[in-house]
């Protein structure tokens, strides 16, 4: 693959998945991996983070509140997050949007609770079938990605990455092409220029949305894929490294 501009990035969310025999199979492939050309971030389930050597592996949660402490049962506050070694994450993923019916204004506010505390918002963007069948794709992710900037300051947006994920190719075995990644890619990286050109240019854009070891090179090679937010494949030890490979 041809070098990247940017550093490549690939984190894997377990999503409600995973257990400490898997912590420890991943903790030893990714130490012993040598990937130098890239970032790989671990993203599990908020009981298993500790469970990993943060000295070698970089880990990122699922979520978090925008409360920095309290009253706030279920909640896992920024500071928790740092406290286990997390330096990044996901924000905004689809499934919270959908099933916890997390607002575009929501998800902005934990992008700046995040950023405050130091930790590196991945923050997911992406539209339903619908949508895409509709020709709105690039209003619709424009209008997520707009609640985001509107709170964060330009120089922020160097600390934010962003993760398109089309829903319509989240866990269903259907992938976009890489020439439908590159379109949004080019058009995410496009609208954030009208806040800041710079930073647009400097930011990660990450494809999600059943990538797995045979389609990732072809969809990373794309010239604004940055790498991928992984979710199924991420659970296989032997994938997931293949993928990071790809990215590497």
């Amino acid at each position: 693959m041809a070098a990247k501009i940017r550093r490549p990035i690939v984190a894997g969310n377990w999503k409600m998945n995973g257990n400490l025999s898997l912590v420890k199979q991943m903790q030893e492939a990714l130490g012993q991996s040598q990937l130098e050309n890239m970032d790989s971030v671990v993203c599990p389930p908020f009981t298993l983070l500790s469970g990993f050597d943060t000295e070698q592996i970089k880990l990122g949660a699922q979520n978090l509140s925008v409360y920095p402490n309290g009253a706030h049962t279920g909640e896992i506050s920024a500071a928790m997050l740092q406290d286990v070694g997390c330096q990044y994450v996901i924000l905004g993923h689809s499934e919270r949007r959908a099933e916890q019916f997390e607002s575009n204004e929501l998800v902005a506010d934990k992008v700046q609770v995040a950023l405050a505390a130091g930790l590196t918002p991945i923050v997911c963007v992406g539209e339903p079938l619908e949508v895409r069948q509709s020709g709105k794709v690039f209003d619709y992710v424009a209008s997520q990605l707009d609640a985001v900037t509107q709170v964060i300051g330009q120089q922020d947006l160097l600390n934010v990455m962003i993760a398109y994920e089309p829903i319509w190719a989240i866990g269903t075995g259907n992938t976009a092409t890489p020439e439908q990644a590159q379109e949004v890619h080019a058009f995410i990286r496009v609208h954030l220029g009208k806040s800041c050109q710079d930073a647009a240019a400097k930011i990660r854009i990450l494809y999600g949305g059943s990538v797995n070891a045979a389609n990732a090179a072809q969809i990373f090679a794309q010239p604004d894929v940055d790498g991928g937010l992984i979710g199924g494949a991420s659970l296989k030890v032997e994938d997931f490294l293949a993928i990071c490979q790809a990215a590497n």
